[in-house]
Parts: C-alpha cells; sequence; structure tokens
C-alpha cells in the first residue's frame, strides 16, 4: 500500500467496526446517561467543540431538538468564552455538551471554565482520547479511545463523535424505539464503503472539477459543512456548503460544468429539495445524491432517518480522500494544519 494516504484510508474503511465497538459500550450506559439528564432538569442544551468537532455539534444540536421539541444550540467554543452573553440564556439551567477528538484544544478548555465560573449549569465532554484536560472539565465524562487517529484531518474521529452525539440525543429525547435501530449502522456502512469507493475514485480523480459544493439540510447541515472542510483540508480545493434551498439564493450563480454537487437528502423524496437539484444539474453540474431513495449513492438501510444521518459522511469522506491522492498530495498530513490548536 502506498504510505501517502494510508492512514486516512484505514481510518475511513475502519468506520464500521469503531461504530460497532462504541455502540455496544454505549448500550451499556444507557441508564446512566438517562439518569443525568433527568436529575438535571436542564432548560436548553449547548453543543460546542471547535473544527469539525464543531460541525458535529451543530448536527446534534439539531437533532434535538427535531427529536425532544426542546432548545438546544451549537456554538464553537470560543464564541462561549469570548461573547458569554450571546451564548448563554440568563436564568437557564443548562448542559452544555463539548465534543473533541483531543481532549486538549485550549478554546474548549477556557468554554467550560467560563461556564462553570458563571454558574451556568453542567457539562458533559465526550473525546477519544481519556486522560485528557478536557477529561477532567465535565460533570460526566465519556471517552471513545476507538476512534483515535494518526491522520491530522479527522474522519474516524468525527463520524464516531457524532454517532456517539446522536445516541445521547435519542436518549435524552426519550425515543428509545430507535436505540435498536442504531445497532444496524455498521453493516450498512460498511456497504456503502465498498460498493460506492469505485464512484468516489472515478469522480474524485477527475480533472473536470475545480469547485465543490455540499448541501444539507435540517440535522444534516453540520454534516454538509464538515465534508466541504475535509475537501478543502486534504485537497485544497474550492469548497462549500449551504443548507439545500439557501443554494439558489445567489451560490447557484457559481455553477458552471467544472462544478461537482453532493447533496445530502432524506429518507423520503422532498419535491423542493430535488427541484433545486435538478436546477443544478441542468445548469451543467455533476450532481451526486446520498441517502435512501431515488439517489445516486443509496443506504439500502431501511432505518429511521434519525438514525441514518451518520452514513452520509462516508462517501463525502471518500469523495475527499481520492480527489486529495489525484492531486498528489498527502490527506494524511494536510498543509499548514496541526492536530491540537493551542492558544
Amino acid at each position: 500500500m502506498e504510505s501517502r494516504g494510508r492512514f486516512t484510508q484505514l481510518e475511513i474503511n475502519s468506520q464500521p467496526l469503531t461504530w460497532t465497538k462504541i455502540l455496544s459500550s454505549i448500550q451499556d450506559q444507557i441508564s446512566t446517561l438517562e439518569n443525568f439528564y433527568k436529575h438535571g432538569k436542564y432548560d436548553q442544551l449547548i453543543f460546542t467543540g471547535c473544527g469539525s468537532p464543531y460541525y458535529a455539534a451543530l448536527s446534534s444540536a439539531s437533532l434535538f431538538r427535531q427529536l425532544s421539541g426542546k432548545m438546544a444550540i451549537a456554538l464553537p467554543a470560543s464564541e462561549i468564552f469570548h461573547y458569554p452573553e450571546n451564548s448563554i440564556l440568563p436564568n437557564q439551567r443548562s448542559l452544555m455538551v463539548v465534543l473533541s477528538r483531543s481532549g486538549e484544544t485550549t478554546e474548549l478548555i477556557r468554554a467550560c471554565e467560563s461556564f462553570k465560573a458563571n454558574h451556568r449549569g453542567d457539562i458533559l465532554t465526550l473525546c477519544c482520547y481519556p486522560g485528557t484536560p478536557l477529561t477532567q472539565q465535565g460533570t460526566l465524562n465519556l471517552t471513545i479511545p476507538e476512534a483515535q487517529e494518526q491522520s491530522l484531518a479527522q474522519t474516524r474521529a468525527f463520524s464516531s463523535l457524532f454517532l456517539t452525539a446522536s445516541f445521547l440525543v435519542n436518549i435524552w429525547s426519550g425515543r428509545e424505539d430507535l436505540f435498536d435501530s442504531f445497532q444496524g449502522l455498521p453493516l450498512v456502512a460498511n456497504s456503502i464503503l465498498k460498493d460506492y469507493d469505485g464512484l468516489a475514485a472515478q469522480v474524485g480523480s477527475s480533472n473536470r472539477f475545480s469547485r465543490f459544493y455540499f448541501l444539507g439540510s435540517g440535522p444534516r447541515y453540520g454534516l454538509a459543512c464538515e465534508l466541504s472542510l475535509k475537501m478543502k483540508e486534504t485537497s485544497l480545493a474550492h469548497s462549500e456548503p449551504f443548507h439545500v434551498l439557501e443554494f439558489r439564493h445567489g451560490p447557484k450563480a457559481m455553477v458552471n460544468e467544472e462544478t461537482l454537487v453532493l447533496a445530502l437528502s432524506g429518507s423520503g423524496e422532498d419535491s423542493l429539495e430535488m427541484s433545486v437539484i435538478d436546477d443544478i444539474r441542468q445548469m451543467g453540474a455533476k450532481v451526486i445524491v446520498s441517502g435512501e431513495k431515488s439517489v445516486d449513492v443509496n443506504f439500502n438501510s431501511n432505518l429511521p432517518e434519525a438514525v441514518q444521518h451518520v452514513l452520509h459522511v462516508l462517501f463525502g469522506q471518500l469523495l475527499a480522500y481520492h480527489h486529495s491522492m489525484s492531486r498528489g498530495l498527502n490527506p494524511d498530513l494536510p498543509e499548514n494544519l496541526d492536530s491540537v490548536v493551542m492558544l
């Protein structure tokens, strides 16, 4: 195997097995997590992170609002300590859920310290490395060491953080009916990685595309942001994320025959979203749709939509990997990046 990109490829393809281990571990903690949330009597949830984990936070907050009907927001960690008056509602008891791969990012530590100094509520931390500074900050601290990575750009860590956060959201939303469905994700993920790697290689290696756009709405918007970031980090390509219908409001001016669009769709056929996708195709762009029905990357999962979301990241990760490799870059070591940002 070529050494360039080796770790990224291994980490992408290892996700089904990693998810299996994580789901088994969190299944054993359901009662603890239920009681933690119940006894907290929170008025709102705040999800936070930096970089990729922030995008996992965006999707997690959206999913919580959708499933529970209760208030949740997502913010970069810097906003919480830099602009606390804009970040947290006064006189509201809050739970801050902090997502991190390394557990060492300075902004996350400062966010936790600011949150505690202002007596805002409780903190739950979720990271991949035990014994790190972040794991000393929470009222409850969870780790998923199975998701640790050697590559700088996150793939396995991102999906594992979002998968775990999604399970937490389902627990706290009282959706016991969805718990068993999570166990079907690794098998479906394995099929997606095998069945669509060829398409990702074909499209990602093409010299036709110079502009990449990732579209997703609701809980999928944060995932679109993450996939756009992955393309930027690993291949240094022009890449942007948008909510699906927002793409009509200006961004479509950028569409031409050098444009590739990856649209993350829901489990049903949304006529409004599909009309946007049809418009983009008519403008000459290459469009790939991932999801459950009438799509190019078909999950064939028969899982509830609230459980499916994490599956959308797989094809986008493959696409970014193959595009990076085709450009002679090393997706394991993106330019100008550090694995941990320290202030």
